[in-house]
């Protein structure tokens, strides 16, 4: 058993397919308040940048 072999985690990585041997990683889950903290930084940026082009 070995790469040729799908049913090993081995075969699964050379072939590239997922299953109960090789299971995917799970998408971190994003929080209500770490969407807020990235909108808020979204919209002091250009701000930021119109005050340093002005100078």
């Amino acid at each position: 058993m070995g790469k040729g072999d799908q049913k090993t985690r081995r075969g699964k990585i050379q072939v590239g397919s997922f299953g109960k041997v090789r299971p995917r990683k799970k998408a971190t889950a994003v929080t209500a308040e770490q969407i807020a903290a990235g909108l808020a930084a979204k919209k002091a940026a250009p701000k930021k940048a119109a005050k340093k082009a002005a100078k």
